[in-house]
């Protein structure tokens, strides 16, 4: 009997317009390169040079962007069919992972909603183990799983009798829809679990015997759990609850909830993600040690309480690669405003070029929504044996209770600070290390050990999560990414060299366009200044408009790309939310307010841009050479028009968002220098 297939694959039938798109922009671009080194040839000054430059890492970046149009492809799951290739009993089992740092970035409370949204899959719950990573090792983060556990007793079962599609009590009750007998109960229980956690947050301490009482664990004058004797054991691994052992208030049994406080290791990747979550491969291995690992943030919780079937889909289709490594599932925010402000949704990343690495086999991973096959993390596909999940065999060699002494012991050395010396972990396997982009680099590494990946993308969002509302976190969020991709680019893992010789050459240029992001700073700089200067000036460095109308088009759609970098690119960033904050969010304002030198940068070219307009304006009116300035005057102008949120919190906005009133004034003192010295150049 031919077992049905899970998944269909379609090519997007858009494929063939982006080819001639393409094709048409290269002979476009071609003829512009072609003017360039005429006109440097010929007459070489700094200005020509300059255009040139830029103009070459606009071509780059948009040319390996072109790489992910090339082959988009569309999934479907059919998840009603998993009975007909496996029974319910004999779901692989899955490990969910949740990170968390810092309870006052990350109030505990958010991330017990994300956290009990993700107990509450509809997924056999003795298959289903959630651990959350605490690196901040707080008491306070402790307390709100404690009582989490206590309220995952009425939650679960609530949430199938009903079969409840928003998990999130938070999200539930603030939707004002529950019309069931137990609801108003129920909401009671949450709010009296959410005033005690929120309680302790505040006061910034728990009670002792709160924690003593429940866990035995010994905390000090800090807060944080003593790490002598027995008590190691105890304060790193708080097995909360045990499916063997807990049941909900029905009978029924609950999933695994461990909550585990990692130990730094002093070398510096150790303190960011990938650390963690190569501590929780390990430690998970020895406790439960599931098939499927979900990595997801603290931050995203379940929107879709199906969204494991949709992975076992293409796990378990027989058609499934067996090289697959992770399959993804997108990013998506609820809390966005109308117009987006800062292109939080990051589309033309998340859906556009996800499609196109999805036609190559080689989706990225995004650092959160990605389910793993346990086998990818240790070694390449010939070396980690059969990659058949419905057949995975646990590495346990006993079944015992994740409380029992050995296991627990096991967990603890695993998870030590020094364990990984003289390993493969960091380098070989697990996550990798080395760059501020771990996620991204772990995904790229693995696709060139040969391994694949799938993106999935059901009707109702899997995951949503919160988007940034401050300009500063936005800017801070992006700088570390660009950070992450010149370490990337610069490494001897770079997807030009090692890519081509590893992995699909389309999916190499795809990674590679990602790590050229950062030199787009090149083009940024020469023409948000050099046009508008020259054009202070009276001086023309474009050609008269009747030569120029045929390479228009080319040009607003590169500048639209640049521009955009300002408002779509995207430490642990916080997710307190201030309710003045999130009103000025919501009614479409930047937020300024801090004096930040990423906003002095973005000031003064705000400033030269209008100078330069106003002043071309003037001199066109005076001279007339309307002809020779049209395309400086639009360049600026163009600027003007975006720069438009700059100038509003300069002069017209009292609110706390403004612009500091230093960064004005440095902004417009640095904007004369620049005009009065460059005045003397041209």
């Amino acid at each position: 009997m031919v077992e049905p297939s899970l998944t269909t694959r379609t090519p997007s039938p858009i494929r063939w317009f982006n080819r001639v798109y393409a094709l048409v922009s290269t002979i476009g671009i071609c003829a512009l390169f072609y003017r360039h080194l005429r006109n440097f040839l010929y007459t070489p000054s700094v200005t020509i040079f300059s255009l040139l430059l830029a103009d070459v890492v606009l071509a780059l970046v948009w040319a390996t962007w072109q790489a992910g149009q090339v082959n988009p492809v569309h999934r479907r799951v059919f998840p009603e069919k998993l009975p007909l290739v496996v029974k319910e009993g004999g779901y692989p089992g899955l490990d969910v992972v949740v990170c968390t740092a810092d309870p006052f970035k990350e109030p505990p409370i958010r991330v017990v909603n994300t956290v009990l949204s993700l107990m509450a899959y509809d997924y056999p719950t003795e298959k289903l183990s959630v651990y959350v990573s605490d690196d901040g090792g707080s008491q306070l983060t402790l307390f709100a799983f404690m009582e989490a556990a206590k309220f995952a007793r009425f939650w679960l079962p609530y949430c199938r009798k009903y079969d409840i599609l928003d998990r999130s009590p938070e999200v539930y009750f603030g939707n004002d829809s529950f019309l069931f007998p137990e609801s108003y109960e129920i909401k009671v229980m949450y709010e009296g679990m959410k005033a005690k956690i929120e309680e302790v947050v505040e006061k910034r301490r728990v009670n002792h015997d709160q924690i003593t009482m429940t866990v035995g664990l010994k905390l000090s004058a800090n807060g944080r759990p003593h790490l002598h004797h027995k008590i190691i054991r105890q304060s790193l691994r708080s097995v909360l609850l045990e499916s063997n052992e807990d049941k909900d208030i029905i009978g029924h049994p609950l999933p695994n909830l461990i909550y585990v406080s990692r130990e730094k290791n002093k070398s510096v990747y150790h303190n960011f993600k990938g650390g963690a979550l190569n501590t929780m491969i390990r430690v998970s291995a020895s406790m439960t040690d599931s098939p499927i690992f979900l990595i997801q943030d603290c931050d995203m919780y379940s929107n879709n309480p199906k969204t494991p079937l949709y992975t076992l889909c293409h796990f378990l289709d027989p058609k499934v690669d067996p090289n697959l490594a992770f399959v993804q599932f997108p990013q998506s925010f609820h809390d966005i405003n109308k117009v987006d402000t800062y292109g939080g949704q990051h589309l033309p990343e998340v859906r556009t070029n996800s499609w196109g690495m999805d036609g190559v086999r080689g989706m990225m991973f995004m650092g959160t929504g990605g389910f793993f096959k346990r086998q990818a993390f240790l070694g390449t596909p010939s070396s980690v044996g059969p990659s058949d999940i419905s057949k995975a065999k646990t590495h346990r060699v006993e079944k015992k209770s994740i409380k029992s002494d050995d296991i627990m012991a096991l967990a603890h050395r695993v998870a030590e600070c020094r364990y990984e010396e003289n390993t493969k972990w960091g380098l070989e396997m697990g996550f990798r290390y080395g760059t501020l982009i771990e996620d991204m680099y772990t995904g790229f590494r693995l696709q060139s050990q040969g391994w694949t990946s799938v993106f999935c993308d059901p009707e109702r969002a899997a995951f949503l999560g919160n988007s940034p509302m401050s300009l500063s976190d936005i800017l801070l969020q992006s700088k570390r990414w660009f950070v992450g991709f010149l370490e990337m680019i610069f490494s001897k893992h770079n997807p030009i060299t090692y890519g081509f010789k590893h992995m699909n050459p389309i999916l190499a240029l795809i990674y590679a366009h990602f790590d050229f992001r950062p030199f787009w700073a090149i083009p940024i700089v020469i023409y948000a200044f050099l046009p508008q200067l020259a054009l202070l000036n009276s001086r023309s460095i474009f050609p008269k408009v009747r030569k120029l109308l045929l390479s228009l088009p080319f040009a607003v759609i590169d500048w639209c790309e640049v521009v955009g970098l300002s408002t779509i690119e995207f430490n642990v960033t916080s997710k307190v939310l201030d309710d003045e904050l999130r009103k000025r969010y919501e009614a479409g304002l930047f937020e300024f307010g801090v004096e930040s030198p990423l906003f002095l940068t973005i000031s003064i070219a705000a400033i030269v841009n209008l100078f330069a307009f106003l002043m071309g304006i003037v001199i066109v009116f005076k001279n007339g050479r309307f002809e020779e300035l049209f395309a400086q005057l639009f360049v600026a102008g163009f600027g003007v028009v975006n720069s438009w949120p700059i100038y509003e919190a300069m002069v017209l906005r009292s609110d706390k968002g403004k612009m500091p009133v230093m960064i004005t004034v440095k902004a417009i003192g640095v904007a004369l220098g620049l005009c009065s010295i460059f005045s003397s150049a041209f």
